[in-house]
């Protein structure tokens, strides 16, 4: 193929997986609304059985359960996870066909950069959906895609070009897709810790007598959503080291002739790792869990985006080659 046929095909693909994503939030939409209602205990009914013992409601006279929704939202959820992976597919194969068209890595500019990273996050949770049960993740990841797929070809799309001079070495390979995996494994690690604050919030609520919903209960417990965040966040973290503080500064010297320059991207890059060093620091000496480790992911993940986003939009510097 020409690289006309590969840039029609990749604007093809990457529009396709955001419809597809959307399609995956639609069915996590089921799955979760499925379970949202709760029963107060004044609503509670009583049956009475043939012999006159008591059968709580939503059983049959016979005394075993009846059939309820659980049966509906296990289809939502594999629905949900198989249609995530179709379109994890169809934008592999775009971000592919972007870079041969182009004839390079296809991270060039904001839309490419978009679309990489999306995908990264796409990639980390699917990796760590064959090595636990994370399908309550669901919702909010293949949200967070069908977003920033949504906005990249809507606002940030730009026709295939070359690099900047500043951009042609294999360590733009490197710095990238270290920093483009970690920051997939910082936006799980940011959900999970949401979903945690949402559950241990039930939690704190069901133990003064006040009932969970059916989705909420769904869910791992607290403790498992935040052991959770945690093993993403020390896997993440490594690579950022890498990427952005030693490949970066490498990348830099040999780009612009100096290794460090208090340019905005480096530094909020420098500000994401002292966020998320302060909470693997805490974690492993001073002990913290639950709600105080949960709000510092979510604000390490709050200045990421910004790093990923707000820099490029709303501050100038070396790094400013977003392409709006």
């Amino acid at each position: 193929m020409n690289s006309a046929t590969l840039a029609s095909l990749s604007n093809l693909l990457v529009p396709t997986a955001t419809v597809i994503y959307t399609l995956a939030l639609l069915a996590h939409t089921v799955e979760w609304s499925s379970g949202l209602r709760v029963r107060k205990p004044a609503e509670q009914k009583v049956l009475v059985g043939a012999d006159g013992a008591e059968i709580p409601a939503g059983a049959d006279a016979d005394g075993t359960d009846e059939p309820d929704r659980s049966s509906r939202w296990q289809q939502a959820s594999r629905i949900g996870v198989l249609l995530t992976v179709l379109a994890f597919v169809m934008h592999a194969g775009g971000v592919l066909t972007r870079g041969l068209a182009a004839g390079r890595v296809p991270w060039g500019n904001m839309y490419e950069f978009a679309i990489t990273a999306s995908l990264a996050v796409a990639a980390v949770y699917l990796f760590l959906l064959t090595r636990q049960r994370l399908e309550w993740l669901g919702l909010l990841v293949t949200f967070v895609l069908a977003a920033t797929l949504g906005i990249a070809v809507l606002a940030l799309y730009v026709p295939a070009a070359d690099l900047l001079p500043a951009l042609h070495s294999y360590w733009l390979v490197i710095h990238v897709s270290a920093a483009a995996v970690a920051g997939g494994g910082f936006t799980v690690g940011g959900l999970a810790s949401i979903l945690y604050l949402i559950k241990s919030r039930a939690e704190a609520r069901e133990a003064d007598g006040k009932p969970m919903s059916a989705a909420l209960r769904r869910v791992p417990s607290s403790a498992g959503m935040d052991a959770v965040a945690y093993k993403v966040h020390a896997f993440a973290f490594p690579l950022w080291t890498f990427g952005v503080l030693v490949a970066g500064p490498i990348w830099a010297y040999y780009a612009w002739g100096r290794a460090w320059g208090w340019d905005p991207k480096e530094v909020w890059s420098l500000v994401t790792w002292v966020v998320y060093a302060a909470y693997l620091h805490a974690r492993a000496t001073a002990g913290w869990r639950g709600r105080r480790a949960a709000w510092v992911a979510i604000a390490g993940w709050v200045v990421f985006l910004f790093n990923f986003i707000g820099v490029n939009l709303l501050l100038s510097g070396i790094h400013a080659y977003s392409g709006l």
